[in-house]
């Protein structure tokens, strides 16, 4: 899966199935602050992740994300 796929895929379900606006998504866009998410979001999250990628996610794996595009390589490095 390119980088690419990842970033469209990610982008989508954060406008779909967490109504953030398209244009607050951008890499450096802060996860808490610029996109809202808030800790139930982020459980929602690993589960639009396993689902959308087949990866499993552990809070460990948020301790260094923190922008989008944080997250963006984090799936990447999960994915490789």
């Amino acid at each position: 899966m390119t980088k690419e796929v990842i970033v469209e895929k990610i982008n989508y379900f954060l406008v779909d199935e967490f109504e953030v606006e398209e244009e607050d998504i951008a890499p450096q866009a802060n996860l808490k602050e610029t996109l809202e998410l808030d800790s139930l979001d982020f459980v929602d999250l690993v589960v639009a992740i396993e689902a959308n990628f087949g990866v499993k996610l552990v809070g460990e794996d948020f301790q260094t994300v923190i922008t989008l595009q944080d997250f963006y390589d984090l799936i990447e490095q999960k994915i490789s």
